[in-house]
């Protein structure tokens, strides 16, 4: 589909994009004409005309906002096209317009990196005339690249955060293009444009909601990333059945997104008095290396999802490492030994260290297999996590 947006030959933007498509195209990520049209044409700078730019203060990260006023046009211009995620909200709500200088905060918005974007449209494989249901309009960008692709009329795009739908929207329409956007819960779809072919997530979900198995259809793609609280994280395809079912594998790389907000991890608080419970102690079989390590991690949370990670120092001691279920009170601490192994303390009614631990054996039993090698079952009864095979090791994921 052409889009209505003509971008000025010769100018540094189309320059840009079409270095862009170049080196996305080289690493392999952009795959076929139509999507190296697309990256080529929609001027991202639209979607991301101010950002935060990550950087180092005495109290850790900070955010430095990068706006027309604080930077030359053409050098965010040369910043926007790199292939990077670019930082556009902080803590629900704070802009870079918002602030005059360096802040503390966490990202709650962004124009993800191009790469995955594109890699990821090129994963979904619409074809002509599919109709797509995005979740997570974000900035507005993948919803363009789509909308250039396949046609505004063909593509319906949810976000929760009304400050970044209606900023999305400004930029989506000052692009040219004309997608049905909708703000609210993505996890909720949009039972009104259903049924759909294809859904795409630009959120991560700790398991497949159930309205989309409804609003897409048999023989239709899902394709999303899950995800959880511990921050393992696996994309997968999966293609849906009949009777609120489906079933695919996960797929390689490292793809990961912030979660969707309603789905988000309850705040820890004060762990101090979890802590103090009795605890079991006996020498842990594997280190807090299993939460770093991307397949390890991803094991470690579907074998024990309610859990959340911190470290901690007292006194300066040694660092602890805790996975902390604060929803029943059960806690898992690693300590050093002093020997370069670790001690683990469990306490309350699950032993998240022996679960996680059982899920990492089996892994390796297995010959540590790529993400690849997991499949996800859906059913009405169940969401699933298998190894292999259905005989394998599995394990189910939260309701």
């Amino acid at each position: 589909m052409t889009a209505p947006i003509n971008p000025a030959p010769g100018g540094l933007a189309a320059r840009l994009r079409e270095q862009l498509a170049d080196q996305l195209q080289n690493a392999g990520l952009l795959r076929s004409g139509a999507w190296r049209a697309a990256v080529a044409a929609v001027p991202r700078e639209v979607f991301a005309p101010e950002f935060f730019r990550q950087g180092s203060g005495p109290q850790g990260t900070v955010w430095t906002p990068v706006t027309p006023a604080t930077e030359g046009a053409d050098t965010l211009l040369e910043e926007v096209y790199k292939d990077q995620t670019l930082v556009t909200q902080l803590d629900g709500g704070v802009h870079p317009g918002d602030v005059g200088g360096p802040v503390t905060g966490s990202p709650s918005s962004s124009s993800t990196l191009p790469g995955l974007v594109v890699r990821m449209l090129e994963d979904l494989e619409p074809q002509d005339g599919d109709r797509i249901l995005e979740i997570g309009t974000g900035t507005g960008y993948s919803t363009a690249l789509m909308c250039h692709r396949l046609g505004g009329d063909h593509i319906t795009s949810i976000e929760y955060d009304p400050a970044a739908a209606a900023r999305a929207r400004t930029a989506i329409t000052a692009a040219g293009y004309t997608p049905r956007l909708v703000q609210g819960d993505g996890l909720l779809g949009d039972s009104e444009g259903a049924p759909y072919d294809r859904l795409i997530a630009t959120c991560s979900v700790r398991t497949i909601p159930g309205p989309w198995l409804h609003q897409v259809k048999p023989g239709g793609t899902i394709l999303t990333t899950l995800s959880g609280w511990l921050y393992g994280s696996g994309l997968v395809r999966l293609t849906v059945g009949d009777n609120n079912t489906a079933e695919g594998r996960f797929l390689p790389g490292t793809v990961s997104f912030m979660i969707a907000r309603p789905q988000a991890a309850p705040g820890l608080g004060d762990i101090s008095h979890q802590l103090r419970q009795p605890a079991e102690m006996r020498p842990a079989r594997h280190g807090p290396e299993v939460l770093k390590e991307w397949v390890p991690r991803f094991l470690a949370q579907v074998a024990a999802p309610g859990a959340q990670y911190q470290r901690t120092r007292v006194a300066g001691g040694p660092w602890l490492t805790h996975a902390i279920d604060i929803r029943d009170g059960s806690f898992a601490t690693l300590a050093p030994d002093g020997n370069d192994a670790f001690l683990v303390h469990q306490g309350g009614p699950n032993r998240l260290w022996d679960d996680i631990e059982a899920a990492v054996d089996a892994w390796r039993a297995a010959g540590s297999p790529p993400q690849t090698a997991f499949t996800l079952t859906v059913n009405p009864n169940e969401q699933r996590v298998d190894l292999g095979t259905p005989d394998g090791p599995s394990w189910v994921l939260p309701t």
